[in-house]
């Protein structure tokens, strides 16, 4: 375990260095947070709420949708597909660790990064331009932080497929661009699912995507009960179980007929 830790240690290390991605990250999310506060308001006009969300919770909860994906949003997939076009995994897959684990705690490494030195001074910048209305409620920031960390790796998983992908289509540049798209617009990040039509609703609830911006926006919003922020919570470490399985068939039958294409 302390070689893992020390990736995610190197990670973290590796993100400080870049100081102006960090300072300019802060600055494209507000803007893209104030875009969404003034379409809001104008969708609202009058109207007090839609679909049980408040404009102040609609607020709270673009805020709190954006700047969560600052934690759980990594590149591993490119990471991935990079390597394995250069040839580098057949070097990576000699050392004595699991490649897809030291991935996994690599995007960690850079999610608590953006987490402290991102997330949170952007959150407390964007509160004081915009009404953000938070709680206060240990119980609710307990189920909040639970349910966002499940979101990384409901997110990390998904990346991790559509990487292992460049095993058999050698070039998923296309695939993982469609995949970046499909995630901000199925998981709640641009929209939330209570606003899609009900027979949309009902596809997406047999899907992973929901789990990863919309669900800890909600409870965060308090848009969830308690109860039904337990079962949102259930319903995520059910998709980290399930999505191991595609995992471990795609990564056993990729390293059965590995190609290096740069090697």
């Amino acid at each position: 375990m302390a070689k893992y830790l020390e990736m995610m240690r190197i990670r973290f290390l590796m993100m400080l260095a870049y100081r102006s991605d960090y300072y300019t990250g802060i600055l494209i999310y507000s803007i893209n947070i104030g875009a969404y506060y003034f379409l809001w308001s104008a969708i609202y006009g009058a109207k007090e709420h839609i679909q049980g969300l408040s404009v102040v919770q609609m607020t709270t909860y673009v805020a709190i949708a954006w700047m969560a994906r600052a934690f759980y949003f990594n590149n591993i997939d490119r990471e991935m597909a990079l390597e394995i076009i250069e040839g580098k995994v057949a070097v990576e897959l000699i050392r004595p660790y699991s490649y897809l684990g030291m991935k996994t705690m690599q995007a960690l490494g850079e999610g608590i990064f953006r987490l402290l030195l991102f997330s949170v001074p952007g959150l407390i910048i964007v509160s004081i331009i915009f009404p953000v209305k938070f709680t206060w409620d240990p119980s609710i920031w307990s189920l909040f932080g639970v349910a966002t960390l499940l979101s990384f790796f409901i997110n990390t998983e998904l990346n991790i497929l559509t990487g292992i992908t460049t095993f058999f289509l050698f070039n998923n540049s296309g695939l993982i661009r469609a995949k970046r798209v499909v995630i901000d617009l199925f998981s709640g990040l641009l929209l939330p699912i209570s606003f899609f039509p009900i027979w949309a609703q009902h596809i997406m609830n047999y899907l992973p995507f929901q789990g990863i911006s919309y669900i800890p926006s909600m409870i965060f919003t308090n848009g969830f009960s308690h109860h039904q922020a337990i079962l949102a919570i259930w319903q995520q470490l059910i998709w980290v179980v399930v999505l191991l399985l595609p995992i471990y068939l795609l990564w056993f039958l990729a390293k059965k007929q590995l190609v290096i294409q740069g090697g």
